[in-house]
Protein backbone atom coordinates (compact mmCIF):
# COMPACT_ATOMS: atom_id res chain seq x y z
CA UNK A 1 0.00 0.00 0.00
CA UNK A 2 1.25 3.50 -1.02
CA UNK A 3 -0.37 6.45 1.15
CA UNK A 4 0.66 9.90 -0.14
CA UNK A 5 -0.33 13.30 1.43
CA UNK A 6 -1.12 11.74 5.20
CA UNK A 7 0.55 10.10 7.48
CA UNK A 8 -1.95 7.82 8.46
CA UNK A 9 -1.83 4.16 8.27
CA UNK A 10 -3.96 0.95 7.75
CA UNK A 11 -5.58 -0.17 10.89
CA UNK A 12 -3.83 -3.85 11.91
CA UNK A 13 -6.23 -6.81 11.06
CA UNK A 14 -7.21 -7.60 13.96
CA UNK A 15 -9.06 -4.14 14.57
CA UNK A 16 -12.83 -4.15 14.12
CA UNK A 17 -13.69 -2.83 10.48
CA UNK A 18 -15.58 0.46 10.26
CA UNK A 19 -19.07 0.50 10.02
CA UNK A 20 -20.65 2.07 6.92
CA UNK A 21 -24.08 2.20 8.64
CA UNK A 22 -25.20 5.91 8.25
CA UNK A 23 -22.94 7.17 5.12
CA UNK A 24 -24.54 7.89 2.26
CA UNK A 25 -22.65 5.85 -0.74
CA UNK A 26 -23.36 6.35 -4.30
CA UNK A 27 -21.46 4.05 -7.14
CA UNK A 28 -20.68 5.86 -9.93
CA UNK A 29 -20.89 4.12 -12.99
CA UNK A 30 -20.10 5.51 -16.59
CA UNK A 31 -20.77 3.33 -19.61
CA UNK A 32 -20.60 2.94 -23.25
CA UNK A 33 -21.77 -0.15 -24.88
CA UNK A 34 -21.04 -2.60 -21.90
CA UNK A 35 -24.18 -4.70 -22.17
CA UNK A 36 -22.00 -8.15 -21.52
CA UNK A 37 -20.53 -6.28 -18.17
CA UNK A 38 -23.03 -3.95 -16.64
CA UNK A 39 -25.06 -6.58 -15.09
CA UNK A 40 -22.47 -8.21 -13.03
CA UNK A 41 -20.90 -4.83 -12.14
CA UNK A 42 -23.94 -4.00 -10.95
CA UNK A 43 -24.37 -6.72 -8.83
CA UNK A 44 -20.87 -6.95 -7.69
CA UNK A 45 -21.53 -3.47 -5.74
CA UNK A 46 -24.75 -4.16 -4.73
CA UNK A 47 -23.18 -7.36 -2.95
CA UNK A 48 -20.56 -5.59 -1.57
CA UNK A 49 -22.35 -1.80 -0.66
CA UNK A 50 -25.84 -3.03 -0.18
CA UNK A 51 -26.85 0.41 1.38
CA UNK A 52 -25.26 2.30 -1.86
CA UNK A 53 -27.15 3.86 -4.46
CA UNK A 54 -25.65 2.78 -7.70
CA UNK A 55 -25.93 5.15 -10.62
CA UNK A 56 -25.21 3.98 -14.41
CA UNK A 57 -25.32 6.50 -16.75
CA UNK A 58 -25.23 5.69 -20.36
CA UNK A 59 -23.19 7.58 -22.89
CA UNK A 60 -25.00 7.02 -26.14
CA UNK A 61 -24.78 3.05 -25.82
CA UNK A 62 -25.64 1.39 -28.71
CA UNK A 63 -26.37 -1.79 -27.10
CA UNK A 64 -28.59 -2.66 -24.54
CA UNK A 65 -26.44 -1.67 -21.87
CA UNK A 66 -29.82 1.23 -19.89
CA UNK A 67 -31.50 -2.33 -20.13
CA UNK A 68 -29.27 -4.48 -18.01
CA UNK A 69 -28.18 -2.12 -15.75
CA UNK A 70 -32.04 -1.30 -14.76
CA UNK A 71 -32.52 -4.94 -15.03
CA UNK A 72 -29.98 -5.73 -12.36
CA UNK A 73 -30.98 -2.80 -9.57
CA UNK A 74 -29.24 0.60 -10.63
CA UNK A 75 -30.44 3.89 -11.39
CA UNK A 76 -30.19 4.64 -15.16
CA UNK A 77 -29.48 8.06 -16.32
CA UNK A 78 -28.03 9.29 -19.44
CA UNK A 79 -25.68 11.86 -21.10
CA UNK A 80 -25.88 13.01 -24.70
CA UNK A 81 -22.57 14.61 -24.92
CA UNK A 82 -19.63 11.72 -25.76
CA UNK A 83 -16.69 11.15 -23.69
CA UNK A 84 -15.94 9.64 -20.37
CA UNK A 85 -14.71 13.55 -18.93
CA UNK A 86 -18.78 14.80 -19.71
CA UNK A 87 -20.41 12.11 -18.80
CA UNK A 88 -18.24 12.07 -14.72
CA UNK A 89 -18.91 15.90 -15.08
CA UNK A 90 -22.85 15.29 -15.24
CA UNK A 91 -22.10 12.44 -12.81
CA UNK A 92 -20.69 15.00 -10.35
CA UNK A 93 -22.82 17.79 -10.80
CA UNK A 94 -26.61 15.33 -10.24
CA UNK A 95 -25.33 13.22 -7.33
CA UNK A 96 -25.45 14.40 -3.77
CA UNK A 97 -23.69 11.46 -1.15
CA UNK A 98 -20.51 11.68 1.50
CA UNK A 99 -18.52 9.07 -0.17
CA UNK A 100 -18.60 8.66 -4.24
CA UNK A 101 -17.11 5.26 -5.64
CA UNK A 102 -16.05 5.44 -9.45
CA UNK A 103 -15.31 2.74 -11.45
CA UNK A 104 -15.68 1.72 -14.99
CA UNK A 105 -18.72 -0.55 -16.26
CA UNK A 106 -16.13 -3.12 -18.19
CA UNK A 107 -15.94 -5.42 -14.98
CA UNK A 108 -12.47 -4.93 -15.25
CA UNK A 109 -12.12 -4.01 -11.21
CA UNK A 110 -13.57 -5.82 -8.21
CA UNK A 111 -16.78 -4.26 -6.54
CA UNK A 112 -15.47 -6.41 -3.06
CA UNK A 113 -12.27 -4.08 -2.97
CA UNK A 114 -15.22 -1.02 -2.12
CA UNK A 115 -16.11 -1.40 1.24
CA UNK A 116 -12.33 -1.00 1.98
CA UNK A 117 -11.30 1.88 -0.16
CA UNK A 118 -14.75 3.65 1.90
CA UNK A 119 -13.53 2.84 5.17
CA UNK A 120 -9.68 3.79 4.28
CA UNK A 121 -11.27 7.15 3.06
CA UNK A 122 -12.86 7.99 6.17
CA UNK A 123 -10.79 6.26 8.94
CA UNK A 124 -8.17 8.80 7.90
CA UNK A 125 -10.31 11.46 6.80
CA UNK A 126 -8.80 11.61 3.29
CA UNK A 127 -10.30 12.89 -0.04
CA UNK A 128 -9.58 10.51 -2.53
CA UNK A 129 -8.32 6.99 -2.36
CA UNK A 130 -7.27 5.80 -5.63
CA UNK A 131 -7.35 1.79 -6.80
CA UNK A 132 -3.65 0.66 -7.47
CA UNK A 133 -4.26 -2.09 -10.36
CA UNK A 134 -2.83 -5.43 -9.40
CA UNK A 135 -2.30 -7.81 -12.64
CA UNK A 136 -0.49 -8.05 -15.88
CA UNK A 137 -3.48 -7.19 -17.86
CA UNK A 138 -3.24 -4.14 -19.38
CA UNK A 139 -2.06 -3.88 -22.48
CA UNK A 140 1.57 -2.99 -22.71
CA UNK A 141 1.11 0.43 -24.55
CA UNK A 142 -1.23 1.26 -21.72
CA UNK A 143 1.27 0.43 -18.99
CA UNK A 144 3.85 2.32 -20.85
CA UNK A 145 2.00 4.89 -21.15
CA UNK A 146 0.54 4.56 -17.77
CA UNK A 147 4.41 5.27 -16.12
CA UNK A 148 5.07 7.76 -18.44
CA UNK A 149 2.54 9.72 -16.82
CA UNK A 150 2.53 8.88 -13.50
CA UNK A 151 6.44 10.28 -13.80
CA UNK A 152 5.53 13.16 -15.83
CA UNK A 153 2.67 14.71 -13.61
CA UNK A 154 4.64 13.68 -9.85
CA UNK A 155 8.02 15.49 -11.59
CA UNK A 156 5.54 18.72 -12.57
CA UNK A 157 3.25 18.47 -9.58
CA UNK A 158 4.52 16.99 -6.71
CA UNK A 159 3.35 13.85 -5.44
CA UNK A 160 4.14 9.92 -6.03
CA UNK A 161 1.02 8.04 -7.54
CA UNK A 162 1.60 4.78 -8.96
CA UNK A 163 -1.44 4.60 -10.90
CA UNK A 164 -3.49 7.85 -11.57
CA UNK A 165 -4.94 6.54 -14.36
CA UNK A 166 -6.41 3.87 -12.45
CA UNK A 167 -10.53 3.94 -13.11
CA UNK A 168 -11.41 3.06 -9.81
CA UNK A 169 -11.54 5.93 -7.44
CA UNK A 170 -13.19 6.84 -3.81
CA UNK A 171 -13.97 10.57 -3.50
CA UNK A 172 -15.09 12.81 -0.75
CA UNK A 173 -17.66 14.96 -1.20
CA UNK A 174 -15.45 17.95 -1.12
CA UNK A 175 -13.84 16.87 -3.40
CA UNK A 176 -16.47 16.01 -5.83
CA UNK A 177 -18.00 19.47 -4.87
CA UNK A 178 -15.02 21.53 -5.29
CA UNK A 179 -13.91 19.66 -8.79
CA UNK A 180 -14.18 22.01 -11.85
CA UNK A 181 -14.83 19.02 -14.44
CA UNK A 182 -13.55 20.36 -17.53
CA UNK A 183 -11.97 17.23 -19.11
CA UNK A 184 -14.18 15.48 -21.93
CA UNK A 185 -12.82 12.24 -22.52
CA UNK A 186 -10.41 9.55 -20.98
CA UNK A 187 -7.35 12.54 -19.90
CA UNK A 188 -10.21 13.18 -17.01
CA UNK A 189 -7.79 10.93 -14.86
CA UNK A 190 -5.50 13.29 -14.66
CA UNK A 191 -7.34 16.17 -14.29
CA UNK A 192 -8.56 14.16 -10.69
CA UNK A 193 -4.86 13.74 -9.55
CA UNK A 194 -4.00 17.60 -10.46
CA UNK A 195 -7.09 18.51 -8.57
CA UNK A 196 -5.98 16.62 -5.74
CA UNK A 197 -2.39 17.90 -5.78
CA UNK A 198 -2.69 21.54 -6.42
CA UNK A 199 -4.99 21.64 -3.60
CA UNK A 200 -2.49 19.39 -1.06
CA UNK A 201 -5.50 17.20 -0.54
CA UNK A 202 -4.88 14.21 1.68
CA UNK A 203 -4.87 10.85 -0.81
CA UNK A 204 -3.87 7.26 -0.89
CA UNK A 205 -3.57 4.61 -3.29
CA UNK A 206 -4.50 0.93 -2.24
CA UNK A 207 -4.23 -2.22 -4.06
CA UNK A 208 -7.28 -3.73 -5.65
CA UNK A 209 -7.46 -6.27 -7.60
CA UNK A 210 -7.65 -5.95 -11.69
CA UNK A 211 -9.15 -8.78 -14.17
CA UNK A 212 -9.45 -9.05 -18.03
CA UNK A 213 -12.54 -7.99 -19.62
CA UNK A 214 -15.60 -10.19 -20.13
CA UNK A 215 -15.73 -12.08 -23.63
CA UNK A 216 -17.03 -10.03 -26.00
CA UNK A 217 -16.42 -6.83 -24.59
CA UNK A 218 -14.21 -4.32 -26.10
CA UNK A 219 -11.80 -1.89 -24.72
CA UNK A 220 -12.86 1.83 -25.52
CA UNK A 221 -9.45 3.51 -25.05
CA UNK A 222 -7.09 3.89 -27.90
CA UNK A 223 -3.63 3.46 -27.14
CA UNK A 224 -2.46 6.03 -29.48
CA UNK A 225 -5.05 8.51 -29.77
CA UNK A 226 -5.98 8.97 -26.34
CA UNK A 227 -2.33 8.70 -25.14
CA UNK A 228 -2.10 11.77 -27.41
CA UNK A 229 -5.25 13.28 -25.78
CA UNK A 230 -3.63 12.51 -22.22
CA UNK A 231 -0.20 13.82 -22.57
CA UNK A 232 -2.06 17.03 -24.10
CA UNK A 233 -4.18 17.27 -21.40
CA UNK A 234 -0.83 17.32 -19.19
CA UNK A 235 0.62 20.30 -21.12
CA UNK A 236 -2.49 21.99 -20.45
CA UNK A 237 -2.34 21.56 -16.91
CA UNK A 238 0.81 22.60 -16.73
CA UNK A 239 0.19 26.15 -18.52
CA UNK A 240 -2.53 26.80 -16.51
CA UNK A 241 -1.68 25.37 -13.11
CA UNK A 242 2.18 26.17 -13.61
CA UNK A 243 2.16 29.06 -15.72
CA UNK A 244 5.97 30.37 -14.70
CA UNK A 245 7.09 27.09 -15.12
CA UNK A 246 5.55 26.50 -18.64
CA UNK A 247 6.41 30.21 -20.11
CA UNK A 248 9.71 29.96 -18.45
CA UNK A 249 10.89 27.31 -20.16
CA UNK A 250 9.90 29.07 -23.26
CA UNK A 251 12.14 31.32 -22.22
CA UNK A 252 14.97 29.64 -22.01
CA UNK A 253 14.56 27.75 -25.25
CA UNK A 254 13.45 30.86 -27.05
CA UNK A 255 16.70 32.70 -25.43
CA UNK A 256 19.17 30.13 -26.50
CA UNK A 257 17.97 29.98 -29.90
CA UNK A 258 18.15 33.52 -30.15
CA UNK A 259 21.99 33.56 -28.14
CA UNK A 260 22.80 30.66 -31.03
CA UNK A 261 21.88 32.94 -34.12
CA UNK A 262 23.82 36.18 -32.55
CA UNK A 263 26.75 34.50 -31.23
CA UNK A 264 28.26 34.09 -35.10
CA UNK A 265 27.37 38.00 -35.64
CA UNK A 266 28.69 38.65 -32.64
CA UNK A 267 32.19 37.24 -32.91
CA UNK A 268 32.19 38.33 -36.93
CA UNK A 269 30.71 42.59 -35.66
CA UNK A 270 34.39 41.84 -32.90
CA UNK A 271 36.72 40.73 -35.62
CA UNK A 272 35.97 43.49 -38.44
CA UNK A 273 33.63 45.87 -37.41
CA UNK A 274 30.74 44.70 -39.70
CA UNK A 275 27.45 43.10 -39.23
CA UNK A 276 27.19 40.83 -42.88
CA UNK A 277 24.06 39.16 -41.95
CA UNK A 278 21.61 41.78 -41.04
CA UNK A 279 18.56 39.75 -41.49
CA UNK A 280 19.89 37.20 -38.87
CA UNK A 281 20.27 39.92 -36.38
CA UNK A 282 17.14 41.36 -36.78
CA UNK A 283 15.61 37.58 -36.12
CA UNK A 284 17.74 37.19 -33.33
CA UNK A 285 16.60 40.34 -31.78
CA UNK A 286 13.35 38.57 -32.58
CA UNK A 287 13.66 35.88 -30.97
CA UNK A 288 15.39 37.13 -27.66
CA UNK A 289 11.72 40.02 -27.62
CA UNK A 290 9.68 36.95 -28.04
CA UNK A 291 11.72 35.12 -25.41
CA UNK A 292 11.27 38.06 -22.42
CA UNK A 293 7.64 38.51 -23.43
CA UNK A 294 7.15 34.61 -22.84
CA UNK A 295 8.83 35.52 -19.08
CA UNK A 296 6.95 38.38 -18.36
CA UNK A 297 3.37 36.34 -19.89
CA UNK A 298 4.53 33.54 -17.29
CA UNK A 299 4.85 36.14 -14.46
CA UNK A 300 1.99 37.61 -14.84
CA UNK A 301 -0.47 34.30 -14.98
CA UNK A 302 1.51 33.01 -12.34
CA UNK A 303 0.07 35.73 -9.52
CA UNK A 304 -3.08 35.30 -11.23
CA UNK A 305 -2.96 31.38 -10.97
CA UNK A 306 -1.92 31.99 -7.41
CA UNK A 307 -4.71 33.93 -6.94
CA UNK A 308 -7.33 31.18 -8.36
CA UNK A 309 -5.97 28.32 -6.49
CA UNK A 310 -6.38 30.43 -3.12
CA UNK A 311 -9.63 30.94 -3.94
CA UNK A 312 -10.44 26.93 -5.04
CA UNK A 313 -9.20 26.02 -1.53
CA UNK A 314 -10.89 28.63 0.09
CA UNK A 315 -14.12 26.77 -1.57
CA UNK A 316 -12.16 23.21 -0.56
CA UNK A 317 -11.97 24.35 2.78
CA UNK A 318 -15.72 25.55 3.06
CA UNK A 319 -17.28 22.08 2.37
CA UNK A 320 -17.26 19.58 5.52
CA UNK A 321 -14.57 17.05 5.89
CA UNK A 322 -14.89 13.59 5.25
CA UNK A 323 -16.73 11.90 8.44
CA UNK A 324 -17.79 15.08 9.28
CA UNK A 325 -20.84 15.12 6.56
CA UNK A 326 -21.45 11.77 7.77
CA UNK A 327 -21.76 12.17 11.39
CA UNK A 328 -18.73 10.15 12.37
Amino acid sequence: MTVLGTLAKPPPRSAPLTTLDGVDIAVLIPCYNEERAISAVVAGFRAALPKARIYVYDNNSRDGTAAAARAAGALVRYERRQGKGQVIARMFADVDADVYVLADGDDTYDPGDAPTLVRHLLDHRLDLVSGLRQGTHQRSGHRFGNELFNRITGWVFGGGFIDMLSGYKVFSRRFVKSFPALATGFEIETALTVHALRLRMPVAELPTAYRHRPAGSVSKLHTVRDGLRILWAIVALIKDERPLAFFGAAFVALAALSIALAAPIAVTFVETGLVPRLPTAVLATGVMLLAFLSLVCGLVLDTVTRGRSEMKRLHYLSLPAPGDSCGR
